[in-house]
């Protein structure tokens, strides 16, 4: 009886390091880190405030909802990568941009990790990408942030 529990506790024990090995493996792949993950919350702080962060703020799904963002397109389709690297082009490596998709889970997002890997390799300093973790709706919308009107 005592070795099956002590059976059981290696197997749970086990269990839970893998599980935890293979999230943190996961999280380290991810081309921003967590300091580079903008809160809905701060973001709409500093859309209705006049002395607030002043950001540049860019659409990477398929509509731009947010007040004062710019529509790009899907993130993942190469013409649209181009169409934002040409406006990124024209700003300063320490400008302050915000990426956002917000078309479906943040986990599963086909449009923010290209256009994130891209804003590295082009050297910005201050991006950002909006924490939407299920959608835009959900996670903008529906609490009522600034949209464009």
């Amino acid at each position: 009886m005592k070795s099956n529990q002590i059976k059981l506790l290696t197997f749970a024990f086990l269990a839970i390091f893998t599980l935890a090995f293979q999230m943190e493996k996961s999280i380290a792949q991810e081309p921003w880190t967590a300091k580079q993950l903008l809160a809905p919350a701060d973001l709409n702080k500093a859309l209705n405030s006049s002395n607030g962060t002043k950001y540049y703020i860019y659409s990477i799904g398929y509509q731009a909802i947010i007040k004062n963002s710019i529509d790009i397109g899907a993130g993942r389709d190469k013409e649209n990568q181009k169409k934002l690297k040409q406006q990124l082009s024209k700003l300063p490596k320490d400008a302050n941009i915000v990426i956002y998709c917000g078309c479906c889970p943040f986990s599963t997002c086909p449009n923010v990790r290209p256009v994130f890997n891209m804003l590295n390799e082009m050297g910005f300093k201050n991006h950002k990408l909006l924490n939407i973790p299920q959608n835009i709706k959900v996670d903008w919308i529906d609490k009522g942030y600034a949209i464009k009107k």
